[in-house]
């Protein structure tokens, strides 16, 4: 008797060839759609000069790219056109900047760092004057103290420099044995000899001025520096203006603050801390 149409079996569905012998030819792979090279449109220069830098320096780049993909005499002499275009734009802003230097001095570093030689001689002279007779005034406030060890070759060569520290500026030094005092190295924090620092008579306040050798003029420089920082003379922003440079082209605080934190600026996000509580 025959089986009805739906309890008959179905035909197999075929199977995918497989064996050691069977090879199968691989896929062509889809080509990868072809970069179009689309080349830029250049403005007249009187157009051009309207534009800012940013800009210019964007069609530059894309002619660079378009010059180098087409190797063509037209494209690559457009990419030069447009750097000589820089360039001059570039030497009519050195030009008019000359000018604005000429016609406002402050801005200008030639009136506080003079490059002739006879100049810079007689600068030099002023600033160690000045530097001299304040370090000499705080004498009897403030002390240099160098730490050192038995074993520091370095220190020997330190310690006729803070010396003469001593002899020109009228100041005590002291040389502190950390291998004698132990105990010293804890207070202090002293990692690395030779290391000398400014110690302010009477207080807790102290500074290092140098870790290592350091040569006398720079010595006595920061040491300068350091003992107006400790008086309040001076705020960390000024820490690099030298002496004689108050209130000239190399203070960083001539022209009114330059962070949002100083006191001395008003309105805005002022960080008051006058009535923080202290630590």
């Amino acid at each position: 008797m025959p089986l009805p149409a739906s309890a008959q079996a179905s035909p197999a569905a075929p199977r995918p060839q497989q064996g050691y012998w069977w090879y199968e030819a691989p896929k062509p792979k889809e080509e990868e759609p072809t970069e179009e090279v689309k080349k830029p449109d250049i403005p007249p220069m009187a157009e051009l000069a309207r534009w800012t830098p940013p800009r210019i320096r964007k069609l530059i780049e894309e002619q660079r790219d378009y010059a180098a993909t087409v190797l063509t005499v037209d494209a690559v002499a457009d990419f030069w056109r447009l750097q000589d275009f820089a360039r001059r734009k570039a030497r009519a802003f050195a030009g008019v900047t000359q000018i604005a230097m000429l016609q406002h001095p402050e801005l200008n570093s030639k009136s506080a760092n003079p490059m002739v030689g006879d100049a810079r001689s007689e600068m030099t002279a002023q600033k160690d004057a000045i530097r001299k007779a304040y370090l000499r005034g705080q004498a009897r406030e403030f002390a240099l103290v160098m730490f050192s060890r038995s074993s520091c070759g370095y220190c020997r060569v330190q310690w006729p420099i803070v010396q003469r520290f001593q002899d020109e500026m009228g100041w005590q030094v002291t040389l502190m044995d950390l291998d004698r005092r132990p105990d010293v190295k804890e207070r202090f924090g002293v990692e690395v000899t030779p290391t000398t620092m400014v110690i302010r008579r009477g207080s807790a306040q102290r500074m290092t001025i140098a870790t290592g050798v350091e040569a006398y003029p720079t010595l006595a420089q920061m040491a300068y520096q350091a003992v107006r920082l400790l008086r309040g003379d001076i705020r960390p922003e000024q820490f690099m203006t030298g002496a004689g440079e108050e209130a000239g082209f190399f203070d960083a605080l001539a022209n009114g603050p330059v962070s949002a934190t100083d006191p001395r600026v008003l309105g805005g996000d002022l960080l008051d801390t006058s009535n923080e509580e202290k630590p």
